[in-house]
């Protein structure tokens, strides 16, 4: 064996091709969560659709998803990462065939949230890999970066969906998509292993995965103490709240605001939406880089919380500022996504290695029921403000209209950073002032 392949073969380098395998995976759900905001145009003309109904389309993936992260996390504990991520992946690329080839509304609703049935376990498939390969003070750099995948799906829904939508359909753009899917469901299942031991390799020093995986009745005691948990809870509804803004901002609503009020062609303003996405490309794995390295993780997310009300808030104020304002708003907004990715951090550090995914997953479900409820919201609010005047059979709205709307945003950023402060006063400070460990709250559950 060559001196190169010989080193690949160590833990430390071999799970990053494991991950590349469901990071690619993942990029691919967010590809799909996100797509609507370019497909919103096509989807209205070829399903007559008004802007609730076209929230109703896109949120359909985030019903299923969203109720699925609890269930996810359980079936992730339960029977392990590779067969849960191969099978989701799978489930999802059979969504994407059936949404490309809908011939009705109701197809492509209920085809889109097959889509969401199979991306729900990709994530929480993840952190409970990562949780099994990587040192903890590597777990919140490793959930930036798997995050930062994401955001590179979310790039690929922009600008490049939208070129290829003009080039050849938005129902063959998504059949390419669904092939991409099926590709990465074999990788996955070919290469990826839950532990270390199971890869032949020796336990990677400071990481101790449970030995196997545990018994109903464990994963049953472990969800009742998971639920129990207050600050399961907080942290939940804070991701509920930015979560469920940022997707519905740059999934479905972002590129219509553009186009309506400032009069430019979907492929341009895809560009503006596309630095959303760079936002969530960066954000994610340089705040957690940071809050492995300070060991601080409250107050990176006071922090992100607080610029996300603030960038939200120049939209409410102005409506139509400079284009490339518009882009630095919807950059640092999804930046802030760094702090919500330190919310999987923190619960994971409150619970026992056995209740990894369910945790994460429950934490993760809160945070996507804020992503079905949002899209559906914001279209109403922008069908009372619609002109009655449509364009290539898509409905114009007003500029007061999307003031509401991203007021909405704005309002939904501070109730985050009021439930993130009850946090940090109930299990961060005492009552003295003086700081506390994450574990001092006995609600940790036994292996």
């Amino acid at each position: 064996m060559s001196p190169r392949l010989s080193a690949l073969r160590r833990p430390t380098r071999w799970r990053w091709v494991l991950w590349v395998a469901l990071a690619g995976g993942f990029l691919l759900v967010n590809f799909h969560r996100v797509s609507t905001g370019v497909l919103s145009g096509p989807l209205a003309r070829t399903f007559d659709a008004t802007g609730t109904e076209l929230g109703f389309l896109h949120a359909s993936f985030f019903y299923i998803y969203a109720a699925l992260q609890l269930p996810s996390g359980l079936l992730v504990d339960r029977f392990g990462t590779r067969r849960v991520a191969g099978v989701g992946l799978l489930a999802m690329s059979v969504g994407v065939v059936g949404f490309a080839v809908s011939g009705s509304f109701l197809a492509a609703f209920l085809s889109r949230a097959v889509v969401g049935l199979g991306g729900s376990v990709l994530f929480i498939a993840t952190l409970r890999f990562l949780a099994n390969w990587y040192r903890p003070r590597e777990f919140a750099t490793m959930t930036g970066l798997t995050v930062a995948a994401a955001g590179v799906g979310g790039v690929l829904a922009t600008t490049p969906l939208a070129l290829a939508v003009e080039s050849t359909g938005w129902r063959n753009s998504m059949l390419v998509a669904a092939l991409v899917g099926l590709a990465f469901a074999v990788a996955v299942v070919l290469l990826v292993r839950d532990r270390p031991a199971d890869a032949g390799f020796e336990p990677i020093d400071g990481v101790t995965p449970p030995a196997g995986f545990p018994d109903l009745g464990t994963v049953a005691s472990n969800t009742r103490r998971v639920l129990a948990a207050p600050s399961t809870w907080l942290l939940g509804f804070v991701l509920f709240f930015l979560l469920g803004t940022n997707f519905t901002v740059l999934g479905l609503w972002g590129v219509p605001y553009i186009v309506h009020l400032y009069d430019v062609s979907v492929p341009r303003a895809s560009n503006y939406v596309l630095l959303g996405n760079l936002g969530l490309l960066v954000g994610p794995p340089v705040v957690g880089w940071l809050s492995d390295r300070v060991g601080h993780r409250v107050p990176l997310m006071f922090a992100a919380v607080l610029a996300f009300v603030l960038a939200y808030s120049v939209i409410l104020l102005t409506v139509t500022p400079p284009l490339a304002v518009v882009g630095a708003v919807l950059f640092a907004a999804n930046f802030t996504a760094g702090g919500n990715i330190l919310a999987y951090a923190v619960v994971k550090e409150r619970h026992a290695a056995a209740a990894s995914g369910t945790v994460t997953g429950t934490v993760n479900s809160i945070g996507y029921f804020g992503a079905a409820v949002f899209p559906a919201a914001m279209g109403a609010v922008l069908d009372a403000y619609w002109t009655g005047e449509t364009v290539a059979g898509a409905r114009i709205y007003t500029a007061l209209g999307y003031r509401v709307a991203f007021g909405i945003a704005t309002l939904s950023g501070l109730l985050s950073l009021a439930c993130l402060a009850w946090f940090y006063l109930r299990y961060v400070r005492e009552p003295t002032g003086s700081a506390r460990p994450a574990d001092a709250e006995p609600e940790t559950v036994e292996d």
